[in-house]
């Protein structure tokens, strides 16, 4: 590593990196007085962004395939974003995202109500974005309110759709399991009911029948869930498996909407990140700089790879699959001749060895 480097221009940036050849690239993610001094304190910090790396790696549940991860990553991406713009308020203008080049995306945001914030009040920014210590008797609770067809009472109440943060969030996410069931027969009913600890076949049944009744969408939007005596434990069960688990796998998802996020990283308020523009030294594909119109329609293995098609000669040291270009690759040990972008690709995750010849 070369560290405390410091540059008076991008073009003496670029004339540095073209002399060095360097495998990775990264820059500071802080900003210091003197930022090539030789000693942390030396630099004399002022701030710094307020990053979040996301990695395939550090997902639940992620799909073994390359091309199915960053898929995955992209969706928690988008997430995480929706949770800035809205929940925190901050501008699009003062958000800076790219993919890495290897598994994941980068999000800087550059606000200067941030801007001097320490390791403790960014992990409470993570601590929000992943739900962490979120209680349930805060959201799903007997209230005083003005029942079905006018009569009051206490009655089992939940936020409102259009509350704001995570009360809409758990809303949106109770609306979808209840949309989810309505459209399945009882028996599919009772059966996806019945895998949530706690609930057994007879009161599945019940439930899943007051769900049938008219109005009861629109009930749970503005945030009534009696729907029979008995209920609370029934929907508090079923709110603590939405947001323990990923979702339930009969055709629908109860999306728990978490951010998924790399704590030590957010919290480090003097990281290193890799450079946008960069290559990837793992993979060989560009750190790739977009705006967050871009991110829908980016596909990282058509629109990061910079390298062409002319044939190389390799030698396979294991088997690998992956895809990329929109073509699908399965190899096997051995010598191979492959596209410049695949090689370079599978030499930089130590799969390939390059052969003068075949």
């Amino acid at each position: 590593m070369r560290r405390h480097k410091s540059f008076f221009s991008r073009g003496e940036l670029v004339d540095y990196v073209r002399s060095m050849v360097p495998r990775h690239v990264y820059h500071s993610a802080a900003y210091y007085q003197r930022p090539g001094a030789p000693t942390m304190n030396e630099k004399l910090w002022q701030g710094a962004d307020l990053i979040f790396d996301l990695d395939a790696d550090h997902l639940r549940s992620a799909p073994e395939s390359y091309a199915g991860m960053l898929a995955q990553v992209k969706k928690e991406t988008e997430k995480l974003l929706t949770f800035l713009l809205s929940d925190f308020g901050f501008a699009e203008s003062r958000i800076s995202l790219a993919f890495s080049g290897g598994r994941g995306y980068h999000i800087h945001v550059r606000d200067q109500r941030i801007f001097s914030f320490g390791g403790e009040e960014r992990r409470e920014i993570v601590d929000y974005l992943s739900g962490r210590g979120l209680s349930m008797d805060r959201f799903i609770h007997e209230a005083p309110v003005e029942g079905w067809g006018g009569a009051g009472g206490r009655r089992l109440r939940a936020p409102a759709q259009d509350s704001p943060g995570w009360g809409g969030r758990i809303n949106r996410s109770i609306l979808s399991f209840v949309e989810g069931l309505r459209i399945l027969d009882e028996p599919g009913a009772v059966a996806v009911l019945s895998r949530v600890k706690g609930i057994g076949p007879k009161r599945a049944s019940s439930f899943y029948r007051s769900l049938q009744g008219e109005g009861v969408i629109e009930e749970i939007r503005r945030g009534n869930l009696d729907l029979f005596r008995g209920s609370a434990g029934i929907w508090k069960l079923l709110l603590k498996n939405c947001l323990e688990n990923e979702g339930v796998a009969v055709g629908f998802n109860l999306d728990r909407e978490r951010g998924e996020t790399d704590e030590p990283v957010t919290a480090d308020v003097r990281r290193l990140i890799r450079c946008p523009g960069s290559l990837h030294g793992g993979s060989g594909l560009r750190a790739t700089p977009l705006s967050i119109k871009d991110l829908e329609e980016f596909d990282p293995l058509q629109d990061a790879v910079v390298f062409g098609d002319e044939p190389v000669a390799l030698e396979i040291l294991k088997p690998f699959s992956t895809q990329m270009k929109g073509n699908s690759y399965s190899l096997r040990e051995g010598t191979e001749e492959l596209p410049l972008y695949l090689a370079v690709f599978l030499m930089g995750r130590g799969v390939a060895e390059a052969r003068t010849r075949l």
